[in-house]
């Protein structure tokens, strides 16, 4: 069971000007887990039509932050250590959802991955691991 909502962390996410202006939202929250939305629009695609790699990435990101509170509860401070992308096809001009997964959560670091999809479309756009740093309490 998440120890906070989706409204919170969404909340929070507005407070620190970290939902890219209300284009990310926060789907569901479970166990080590949690689904994010992008929406993209004409500002978030790159030449040639496609959704742009740092558009994937703030959204691997957001998610992977979120499947992490839902774990430790509202901790701001908590802050990504690394992350590491692999393109795996072009996004489709329509909103991006991240399924992020927590693969190990220590005391000081978490580990997890998160999985981008064009929405609607089975197959991933982007794999993505991702470590984060967790304050002391």
């Amino acid at each position: 069971m998440p120890k906070v909502t989706p409204q919170q962390i969404e909340n929070l996410l507005r407070e620190y000007q970290l939902d890219h202006d209300g284009h990310i939202t926060i789907e569901a929250l479970g166990n080590k887990s949690a689904r994010a939305r992008f929406r993209v629009g004409k500002q978030h695609l790159r030449p040639g039509d496609t959704v742009s790699g740092p558009t994937l990435m703030a959204l691997a990101d957001v998610a992977m932050y979120a499947a992490l509170l839902g774990e430790i509860g509202l901790v701001p401070l908590a802050v990504t250590s690394s992350l590491n992308i692999n393109f795996l096809r072009k996004p489709a001009q329509k909103d991006v959802i991240g399924e992020a997964r927590l693969l190990k959560v220590g005391k000081r670091l978490a580990v997890g991955e998160i999985t981008l999809f064009s929405d609607g479309d089975p197959e991933p756009v982007a794999h993505v691991t991702c470590t984060y740093s967790i304050p002391p309490r």
